[in-house]
């Protein structure tokens, strides 16, 4: 018998053993119950639902508790809050850098429409982390000096500002980030099946407890500042993808008669007034589907889908107001597949 002959006859033992292994692993994954974990993160809920045999709400948990210690600006001991209280001694960790990075691209690409140093602008028109002392036009003249990436770069070791009062924001970009960090934790355990929500921004993966794609609603942006309408829109049945949904329709108050909603201009200073009403994005990940889908509502329509027409990874659904006030929908072309089962 040659000595590949005599190899072969050893290998094949062990070679069988694995397959056999690698099936049993896998029948007992497919056996494995779909959980669901809930709780409360960023000022808002989550709601994660996966197939594995342990409970992993522990380690949902630390991992966003990490996020929140990196990004939160409700946080006083926070990397950004730390940043943006002038802490000198405070160095970003991998969490902070690299959504920081993140949010620099797509402020370039967007023209400034996405935007994390808008803290100033959207604390004064009250909808960030520091209570408004009222606005004018002269508070935002005055505040707009501060927005700019341009105002904070990153030397190596530190983050450093053009002005102490510049300041940063990542809530149109963190939830989504908290999404993209769970679902790297599901799979590095090997979860083939899950869908990640949190606040509305959404990761997911594989297929659901019946066997089908992940079905994901719409909703329709009707005015409801506390969030008790749930009338859908339309429903996606999405797999292995982000999504990330923006819109004024919740987040807002009247001032003088006139509705003034929570998405900011970081170029102009002022609340966004045009005709999208929402914009839905799907994307590889979630982070950039979050901070997308807030520059769309900054943009507007043209804008939006000539970045979605730019961008082929990216796909936009948007509900807007028609010439008659009616509701109407427009999507990028390789969003249609998402609309059927």
């Amino acid at each position: 018998m040659t000595d590949k002959r005599k190899k072969l006859r050893w290998q094949l033992p062990f070679l069988a053993l694995l397959i056999v292994g690698t099936v049993i692993i896998l029948s007992k994954q497919d056996r494995s119950p779909y959980r669901t974990n809930q709780g409360m993160v960023f000022g808002t809920v989550y709601k994660i639902t996966y197939q594995y045999a342990e409970d992993l709400q522990r380690d949902i948990q630390v991992e966003l508790d990490k996020v929140n210690a990196s990004l939160s600006p409700f946080q006083k001991q926070s990397i950004i809050s730390r940043i943006n209280g002038n802490d000198p001694t405070v160095v970003p960790d991998s969490m902070f850098m690299h959504v920081f990075r993140l949010a620099r691209t797509i402020s370039a690409d967007t023209h400034g429409a996405f935007d994390i140093t808008v803290a100033p602008l959207v604390n004064a028109w009250g909808f960030g982390f520091k209570n408004s002392q009222g606005v004018d036009s002269l508070t935002i003249d005055s505040l707009r000096q501060y927005v700019g990436m341009s105002n904070v770069h990153f030397d190596g070791e530190q983050i450093i500002k053009a002005d102490s009062c510049v300041m940063l924001d990542c809530s149109a970009i963190a939830k989504g980030y908290g999404c993209d960090v769970v679902a790297a934790l599901f799979d590095g355990k090997g979860i083939k099946n899950y869908m990640v929500e949190i606040g509305g921004e959404i990761v997911v993966k594989g297929i659901n407890s019946k066997r089908n794609r992940w079905s994901i609603g719409i909703n329709k942006p009707v005015e409801d500042s506390l969030a008790l309408t749930s009338e859908l829109q339309t429903i996606l049945h999405v797999s292995n993808i982000a999504m990330a949904t923006s819109g004024n329709y919740r987040n807002y108050y009247y001032r003088d008669g006139k509705k003034v909603a929570h998405t900011i201009d970081p170029r102009t200073g002022y609340p966004v007034q045009h005709s999208i009403l929402s914009a839905t994005v799907l994307a590889p990940d979630c982070a950039t589907a979050d901070a997308y889908a807030t520059s769309f509502m900054v943009l507007g329509l043209d804008s939006a889908m000539a970045i979605c027409n730019r961008h082929p990874e990216l796909q936009g659904y948007f509900i807007y107001a028609d010439e008659q006030g009616q509701f109407a929908t427009c999507h990028s072309d390789g969003f249609e597949k998402w609309l059927k089962k």
